[in-house]
């Protein structure tokens, strides 16, 4: 079996004509994805993919959400912690950032998940009605 990093995924999903290493290693990374018996791709990966495919390459949401669920597809993929990659999808479609679910979903055995983040992250959660809540801490 062999492990598979960000910079081959996003190899795969995405087709950057003007970038000239793009176009060498994308074959590469079809091959990898599609002509090895077994692939593993690790959970950190999944997040720093995320961050990639929106941040360098402007993906939305519903792209990425739609990247990881064909290769959460893929025959031959393993992807560690694939159900709570899966579960992190759904809240990430319901409009929290893709890791603040999965830091969410990993601190299911706490009662609280305490942040600084009002805005985007504890009023989000608190409209979605998250286990654990997720708290401000008071002043």
């Amino acid at each position: 079996m062999i492990a598979l990093d960000t910079n081959i995924l996003a190899r795969f999903y995405v087709d950057d004509p003007a970038d000239p290493e793009g176009a060498r290693q994308r074959p590469i990374a079809r091959r990898l994805l599609t002509e090895s018996s077994q692939a593993f791709v690790p959970l950190t990966v999944i997040l720093e993919l995320e961050w990639v495919l929106r941040a360098f390459y402007g993906f939305a949401a519903g792209d990425f959400v739609r990247v990881v669920k064909h290769l959460l597809g893929l025959p031959n993929v393993r992807v560690e912690e694939w159900s709570r990659i899966a579960d992190a999808l759904v809240l990430h479609t319901e409009g929290l950032e893709f890791a603040d679910a999965l830091h969410l979903l990993a601190s299911s055995h706490c009662t609280e998940f305490m942040t600084f983040d009002d805005r985007r992250f504890a009023r989000r959660a608190k409209r979605l009605r998250v286990t654990p809540a997720v708290a401000v801490p008071a002043k």
